[in-house]
């Protein structure tokens, strides 16, 4: 009995130890929390007062920016008005202006009207003066008013036509003198281009076969191998049905050179297909470059020539390809060249210098690339750029009058270019077209009244009519020759120029017996 009641003595002894815990750490808390509401309570009113602070200070910035903003617009408004008053002050002073010139016109209207109605009195008294000496004159002449104005029109008419085909004459007359040269070049360099009659010729190779098989060997499979010889060359080759021959056709002589003798291997070899085909233009290639610079070391050789950069020996090389209206190119130079250096010892100047420069006159017409520009100035060009004298870049510019000349070679130049294309034989022509352009301009100019006889001489050059003096004028003579040359521009096609040469005579004949 006494072990239970001492187990509820602890167990009471325990329960009032965890009451009394309990009770401490709950005033422990209590306290705790009041402290932390207090110190909460601090910061509160510090942050309000913080916030309180700086809703001040905003306020305050707002509050001064506002009244800057104000004071701003004041000033634009005071200087608005001022300008506003400026121009009130202007529009009363040209409003004042406005009424005094206003006042000065009426003023001078009615000064106006009153020299008007004086003026009109003394036009009434001049118009009957005026029709008393009409009468008068009427009378006197035996003409009527309408009859004296049609004899004074018709001529004033002949009087200004005499005048206009005068007039037109010396303008024409100018024009050739300083124009004459320079149409001359465009007219030449032009047809030299792309004239109908000369391309066929210029840019057309044929090559003969032994017969169609080996048209077909050529074409190939689904066309492979022509479309890869075409691709490697750079020629348009035509296969139609003209038998035993293939026609290769490219302005460019070099290509089609390459061409020929590329088929000539392909064709006495028996291989034909694209990689053979490849192969041996890449050859040919090698070759014709090789013979290229042959060929203008040769040249140079043959002329005496030192002293010349590769370039330009290979470019010399490359005229033996090119034609100029069928001539070779190569031959004109070194015609040029041998003429221009005997002419310039005859002259006592410099005989080498003249036969570099007969040389490559026209080296402007073999250059690797066609830029837009005329060949005696792509030649100059190249000239100076590798170097060759001076006297001889002048010579190849000069020798078309694109520049002017400095020294007397570059005349001899011009002088012997012109002797060398003008030998008859050197520049071939298309015979059918010649004739009938001969007959063309032989009909057109007997269609005009007052054609006694024409010629056209120099082979088609020049047109020469022969008039009756007794139906044409001077003027009527110099106004068909204009209108010739206009209807024979209009109607026929040809190669450089045509001159126009209207021919009027009186003769006088007598008889001493």
């Amino acid at each position: 009995m006494s072990n239970v009641m001492i187990l509820v003595i602890e167990i009471a002894v325990i329960a009032i130890g965890i009451a009394t815990w309990y009770f401490i750490i709950k005033r422990n808390a209590i306290r705790k929390r009041d402290s932390i509401i207090a110190e909460a309570q601090k910061q509160a009113e510090v942050l309000k007062q913080e916030k309180i602070i700086e809703a001040k200070e905003k306020s305050l910035q707002y509050k001064t920016r506002a009244e800057e903003e104000i004071q701003q617009k004041v000033k634009k408004l005071d200087a608005l008005e001022n300008k506003l008053l400026q121009q009130e002050m202007m529009i009363k002073q040209k409003n004042e202006e406005l009424q005094k010139k206003i006042k000065e016109y009426n003023q001078h209207k009615e000064q106006l009207q009153k020299d008007q109605s004086v003026l009109t009195e003394k036009l009434n008294k001049t118009d009957v003066l005026i029709k008393e000496y009409q009468k008068q004159l009427e009378r006197i002449a035996g003409l009527t008013i309408e009859q004296a104005r049609e004899e004074l029109v018709e001529s004033l008419k002949e009087d200004a036509r005499m005048q206009v085909n005068n007039y037109v004459k010396n303008l024409v007359d100018e024009a050739r003198m300083h124009a004459e040269d320079q149409s001359r070049k465009i007219v030449l360099e032009t047809i030299q281009r792309t004239a109908t009659e000369y391309s066929s010729e210029a840019a057309v190779s044929t090559f003969p076969i032994s017969g169609d098989d080996m048209k077909g060997r050529i074409i190939g499979r689904d066309g492979r191998n022509i479309k890869t010889l075409e691709a490697a060359t750079g020629v348009e080759i035509i296969i139609d049905d003209t038998p035993d021959l293939i026609v290769l056709s490219s302005f460019d002589p070099v290509r089609r050179e390459i061409a020929k003798l590329s088929l000539e291997i392909l064709v006495a070899d028996g291989r034909i297909q694209p990689a053979r085909i490849e192969e041996v233009v890449a050859k040919v290639k090698k070759q014709i470059e090789q013979e290229i610079i042959k060929v203008g070391k040769e040249t140079l050789i043959d002329l005496g020539i030192t002293n010349m950069h590769p370039e330009l020996i290979r470019l010399i090389g490359k005229m033996k390809y090119r034609t100029s209206y069928g001539q070779n190119l190569l031959s004109h130079s070194k015609e040029v060249a041998l003429m221009s250096a005997t002419m310039a010892a005859e002259l006592g100047l410099n005989p080498k210098l003249a036969k570099r420069a007969g040389l490559l006159h026209d080296i402007g017409k073999v250059p690797d690339n066609e830029p837009e520009l005329p060949h005696a100035i792509l030649g100059m060009k190249l000239a100076e750029k590798y170097k060759e004298h001076p006297e001889v870049i002048n010579a190849i510019g000069a020798h078309h009058d694109e520049v002017e000349p400095t020294t007397l070679l570059a005349p001899i130049v011009q002088i012997c270019d012109s002797i060398s294309g003008a030998r008859p034989g050197a520049r071939r022509d298309v015979i059918d077209a010649y004739i009938t352009r001969i007959k063309e301009l032989e009909t057109i100019a007997e269609s005009y009244n007052g054609v006694q006889k024409t010629f056209a001489i120099q082979a088609g050059r020049e047109l020469r009519v022969i008039v009756s003096a007794d139906q044409l004028s001077d003027t009527e003579a110099f106004q068909l020759s204009m209108e010739l040359s206009k209807k024979i521009e209009d109607s026929l096609t040809y190669p450089g120029q045509i001159k126009v040469t209207v021919i009027r005579e009186t003769r006088a004949v007598s008889f001493a017996k």
